[in-house]
């Protein structure tokens, strides 16, 4: 039996299923290209596919860490307006969001001002007119606010608008608000408050406000800042709170002292 002559310029059959997928990719290639390229350009495809969807899937910080919805110690708060009066320039309620410490919502209602609805302000409110219909009395939701904040810390961002100013008409402890806007280290260099969404992009990682706004994103927003810096907060409360305890107690101490003075100012005026 004579022994086969082996060509050493015969090169190895690519297998049918590659040479396929290679001719392939080559037709909508205007430049032919290597067997090492073409698999690393279709491993790269695949690897930067994988990249995309691993960013997708990361967690959203403002999704809630607990499914209790409970009304917990501290609660935040947001509030959307509508336009009353004749032109639309006057704020009312319409719609009041409260979300416990872990985010969940524990109040969401829209509201029926008093007035008639000029300007929904749908753009920014995310309110329409069909929320309205069915919406609660003012009186209603402001009660059941009331209860529900009554004795525990209240979270929010310029709180202040959302309880006087044309809104929920409430007052609450000043040693009980936590709001963001007022916070020291949320101010910016001139000592002014930020934005809500410039604060979330900073502080969170987390674009919010994009278009119509959402109370329940934006209570969230506002009751995460807190929580992770609930800390340092509490502790600056508390060194406030002891310093404006000491100035008091030095005024109530001079006033003894300035009364004494004045009396004995008064019997050394009579004798003479």
């Amino acid at each position: 039996m004579g022994s086969e002559v082996k060509n050493p310029k015969n090169k190895p059959q690519l297998n049918p299923n590659w040479a396929q997928l290679r001719q392939k990719l080559n037709c909508h290639s205007s430049k032919p290209k290597s067997d090492a390229e073409t698999l690393q350009s279709v491993l790269g495809k695949r690897k930067e596919r994988s990249n995309a969807e691993s960013d997708d899937s990361q967690p959203n910080p403002l999704n809630p860490t607990s499914s209790d919805c409970s009304v917990t110690d501290a609660i935040a708060m947001d509030c959307e307006m509508v336009g009353v009066s004749p032109l639309g320039n006057k704020s009312a309620l319409g719609r009041v969001t409260l979300v416990n410490k872990w985010g969940n919502v524990i109040y969401d209602e829209y509201v029926r001002p008093v007035d008639r609805v000029v300007d929904f302000r749908t753009k920014i409110s995310g309110i329409r007119p069909q929320h309205l219909r069915k919406a609660k009395e003012f009186r209603v939701v402001q009660k059941k606010v009331a209860e529900l904040i009554k004795g525990r810390i209240l979270v929010g961002h310029a709180l202040r608008n959302d309880l006087k100013v044309n809104a929920l008409l409430l007052t609450h402890s000043k040693k009980d608000l936590r709001d963001t806007s007022e916070y020291q280290p949320f101010l910016n260099k001139e000592g002014r408050s930020k934005a809500l969404r410039h604060l979330s992009a900073e502080f969170l990682g987390v674009k919010i406000q994009n278009g119509e706004h959402c109370p329940i994103e934006d209570a969230r927003a506002a009751m995460l800042l807190y929580q992770r810096n609930k800390k340092e907060w509490e502790k600056s409360n508390k060194d406030f709170a002891r310093l404006k305890e000491k100035q008091k107690k030095r005024k109530q101490k001079k006033k003894p002292k300035e009364i004494e003075t004045l009396s004995s100012n008064n019997c050394t005026a009579a004798v003479s």
